[in-house]
């Protein structure tokens, strides 16, 4: 059992659960892959807040991964998962035949000793594998896709997030993503096959604020219990919102309101956007 369910012997344990994380086998980084993670607390050079709800938590050290895996040709072998504390996937770190080590998003399925391979060619689709959209079969699940050639992957990277290889037609290749929105991305785009793994993660109960502020966040205050000058929904006599939409201390809807900045690039290879419920025109 990948999840387990703390019995309530504390108000704090009380339906708590923790991640067994079954799936490491390797508790101890590879040195060679490890840069210092140096945090802000939120704030910027001068010192100001600008992000809020940041500070404290757990020292931790950022484990570099290979996004763009373009070690071509060259068969590497899994020679251990381990956890990483800046993401809630697991990680594996990868030996190549020359020595070299890297590390990689733990996908599902993919265990120690397997062999795993990067190529501009047709690979065979395994878990772990990385080649360019044009040779995955449709209806194939992946993770770690990129926007563009050789940028390094940016979509599909948590725990559990795959999408789904609908159709290729041209120079493109249809992707349903785990928001439910439908885009296009170029088919010399890479794209990593599977699932990412730690499907449990997010099946984890915290139970207390104190694992919050391990992980580095900050106790939240309502809107609505501030003043006026410190909140949009704060002020009033009573609970009173105002009647203005929800909204963040800045005044950005906090509740289904349009944040993207318009004029993309992209924009126009979303065929439909997350949540919504007709197809966008798409602009050829």
């Amino acid at each position: 059992m990948a999840i387990r369910v703390h019995k309530p012997t504390t108000n704090g344990r009380r339906n708590s659960s923790v991640n067994m994380h079954v799936e490491v086998t390797k508790t101890t980084p590879e040195k060679s892959l490890l840069r210092p993670l140096n945090r802000t607390g939120g704030r910027n050079h001068q010192g100001k807040i600008t992000v809020r709800g940041r500070g404290g938590g757990h020292k931790r050290r950022y484990r570099i991964i290979d996004f763009k895996r373009r070690k071509d040709g060259m068969a590497a072998k899994v020679i251990g998962v381990e956890y990483d504390p800046n993401r809630t996937c697991h990680i594996a770190l990868l030996e190549y035949a020359d020595g070299q080590r890297r590390y990689i998003l733990h996908p599902v399925g993919l265990a120690v000793d397997d062999q795993v391979m990067s190529d501009d060619g047709a690979v065979e689709p395994n878990p772990g594998c990385t080649m360019p959209l044009e040779f995955i079969p449709t209806g194939i699940q992946v993770h770690a896709v990129e926007l563009e050639p050789g940028k390094g992957a940016s979509m599909c990277r948590s725990a559990g997030s795959f999408a789904q290889l609908t159709n290729k037609e041209g120079r493109w290749a249809t992707l349903v993503l785990p928001s439910g929105e439908i885009r296009q991305v170029s088919i010399r785009c890479r794209a990593t096959i599977g699932q990412v793994g730690n499907t449990d993660h997010q099946l984890v109960k915290l139970g207390k604020a104190g694992r919050n502020r391990w992980l580095g966040r900050k106790p939240k205050v309502r809107g609505m219990a501030k003043s006026h000058d410190d909140h949009p929904l704060g002020g009033g006599e009573g609970r009173s919102k105002g009647g203005r939409e929800p909204a963040s201390a800045s005044g950005v809807k906090s509740k289904g309101g349009r944040t993207r900045r318009r004029g993309k690039a992209s924009d126009s290879r979303i065929l439909r956007r997350r949540k919504s419920k007709r197809y966008g025109q798409l602009k050829l």
